[in-house]
Formats: C-alpha cells, sequence, structure tokens
C-alpha cells in the first residue's frame, strides 16, 4: 500500500461526509464561539453601562430603549454564566469517571 492511495481514501470520506444544508462547516471549536460570545457580552455590558450614564446626565433619549438595552446585556450575561456552569459540571462529572 502506498501513501497515496491512503490519501485517496482520506479525500473520498471528506467527498461522503454528509453536509446540513445552510450549516457551514467551522474549524472554529468551543474555545473560539465561548471567546466571541463573552466579547458580545462584554459589548451588550458596556453599551448599556454608558447608556446608564448618559440617562445619569440627562442625555438618553428614551428611557424603555436604555431598560431594554440593560435587560438584554443581563439576559446575555446570564446565558453566559448558565454555560459556564454546565461546562464546569460537565468537566467535573469526567474527571470523576473511574477508568
Amino acid at each position: 500500500m502506498t501513501v497515496e492511495a491512503i490519501g485517496a481514501v482520506a479525500e473520498a470520506a471528506a467527498i461522503m461526509e454528509p453536509q446540513v444544508p445552510g450549516v457551514a462547516a467551522s474549524p472554529a471549536g468551543f474555545g473560539d464561539w465561548f471567546a466571541s460570545e463573552l466579547q458580545a457580552v462584554n459589548t451588550h455590558l458596556l453599551r448599556s453601562d454608558q447608556e446608564v450614564q448618559q440617562l445619569a446626565l440627562g442625555q438618553a433619549g428614551n428611557l424603555h430603549e436604555v431598560m431594554i438595552h440593560m435587560e438584554e446585556a443581563k439576559l446575555s450575561f446570564q446565558l453566559l454564566a448558565q454555560v459556564r456552569n454546565r461546562v464546569l459540571e460537565a468537566y467535573q462529572e469526567v474527571m470523576r469517571m473511574q477508568v
């Protein structure tokens, strides 16, 4: 068996891999996704903090929008915290497994 033959099998397996329409194959892992979500949550929090400061100074245009953005920031932070907690629980469960 030659190396070229093994390469051909790997290429054929990649071609035969089922593709889900509308879902792009992403080389990024969970860590990359979590980092990007963390950045998005931080952006939400900073934006709502800035809007609250503007509201305190009397420069905010609409109280309702400020409150909606604050609630969005709060919910996104809570979601991220729950994902973190579930990942830690899963890690602890795997570490408790006996081999």
